[in-house]
């Protein structure tokens, strides 16, 4: 761990800031200390947001980090960030030296691998109204921190169909 952290590099960022930039190769991976950010998508000239990151999350482009290739999404930040900055050459080169750590690295790709096929599954098979009560059961604090009209493109829904679910929740 002691390697790992002389290569870790802290960060500031501001709101607004795009972090990571599709049809890009990213260099580096994060670890937000504090703030949220959001990963999207542009499609037929819409912004579709697919997830969210907050304190203590992973913020990196699985295509960037896994290939080296181009991502295909954008990651903006919702606030101003505090950011751990880790570049992917120089962690390689720590897994390629330390067992312990590529096993750490290894288990760190495996649990994103499970909230994607989780946040796949839930898209496929759950209802709009289920989709949302489970949002706002596992990440309460969103909904402070997120404008609607990110969290209905998240949901898959418009924010219209959003505030309606909320209305009958109430």
């Amino acid at each position: 761990m002691a390697a790992l952290q002389a290569k870790v590099k802290q960060v500031s960022y501001r709101k607004g800031h795009i972090l990571l930039k599709a049809a890009r190769v990213e260099k580096n991976i994060y670890f937000i200390r504090k703030g949220m950010v959001r990963a999207y998508a542009d499609h037929a000239g819409e912004q579709v947001t697919f997830w969210f990151g907050q304190e203590g999350d992973l913020v990196l482009s699985m295509k960037s980090y896994i290939s080296g290739d181009k991502s295909y999404e954008n990651i903006e930040l919702l606030e101003d960030c505090d950011l751990y900055e880790l570049n992917i050459i120089e962690l390689r080169n720590l897994y390629e030296k330390d067992l312990q750590l590529a096993n750490w690295g290894r288990k760190l790709a495996e649990q994103e691998l499970v909230k994607t096929e989780e946040r796949l599954i839930g898209m496929q098979f759950k209802t709009a109204q289920e989709r949302y009560t489970e949002l706002i059961s596992k990440q309460p604090g969103l909904l402070l921190r997120v404008q609607l009209g990110y969290i209905a493109s998240y949901l898959g829904m418009s924010q219209v169909s959003l505030s309606r679910i909320r209305a009958e929740l109430r």
